[in-house]
């Protein structure tokens, strides 16, 4: 019986003193979920997000706004100046051919004044008056001539111009940016030119050939009465009264 009581005592005494200790350990902290708290980041985070999305958003703008500059940049390897010029040039090359009376102004009023004189003075010979005849003659040929062989190579010229017309619209169609859409036009614009310039320098040779046989013409007319006031010196074929 002593025993079991002195074993029953520590038993008590044990109990007694693990129920002092936890009574005097501090409490453990319970977590506490804070919904408001929670729903403020969320939002923060929300933004943050979408203020990213933006930003991503303007780069990609930038790059492909970088992208059409680049494409507006790029030159066009089709070049049809060159051809446009030359063809050009040999217009220009044929009016710098022309004879007689020619486009240069001092020398078109030189010539003028040597082959169509305002009249013939008495002293003028018969053979003069033959060799000033022919002289016209083969201006107004080299004029008619000259006016042929212009209208000769502006037509070989507008022939060419089909398939480099053809070319230049599909380089204009098929431009990827301003600049090259902006050089197919102005290449453009240079074929339409030197089409007018063509037309305006055979206009000229043939003006030039027409005025030319108009001049000869009244020339033929002075040259005739003054071979015929030659003929008839101061006689006089019809009886005094």
């Amino acid at each position: 019986m002593n025993r079991r009581r002195a074993i029953a005592g520590c038993i008590a005494i044990a109990t007694f003193i693990g129920l002092g200790t936890w009574l005097t350990t501090p409490a453990l902290a319970i977590p506490v979920f804070d919904a408001s708290n929670y729903a403020e980041n969320v939002l923060q985070a929300a933004r943050a997000l979408t203020q990213i999305n933006n930003q991503i958003q303007a780069l990609q703008n930038q790059a492909a706004q970088i992208q059409q500059g680049a494409a507006n940049l790029q030159r066009m390897d089709y070049n049809a100046v060159q051809q446009i010029t030359n063809a050009l040039q040999s217009v220009e090359s044929l009016m710098g051919q022309a004879q007689g009376i020619t486009f240069n102004v001092n020398e078109t009023n030189d010539t003028f004044r040597r082959l169509y004189p305002d009249e013939y003075d008495a002293a003028v010979t018969n053979n003069q008056l033959v060799l000033d005849a022919r002289s016209r003659w083969r201006t107004s040929m080299d004029g008619y001539r000259h006016t042929m062989t212009v209208q000769s190579q502006v037509v070989e010229n507008v022939q060419s111009d089909r398939q480099l017309l053809a070319d230049l619209v599909a380089q204009s169609q098929g431009s990827v940016g301003a600049l090259q859409a902006q050089q197919a036009t102005n290449q453009l614009l240079a074929l339409s030119n030197k089409q007018q310039l063509q037309i305006q320098n055979m206009l000229a040779a043939q003006f030039r050939a027409e005025a030319i046989e108009q001049a000869r013409n009244a020339a033929s007319q002075e040259q005739s009465r003054a071979a015929t006031k030659r003929f008839l010196g101061t006689r006089s074929f019809y009886p005094d009264n």
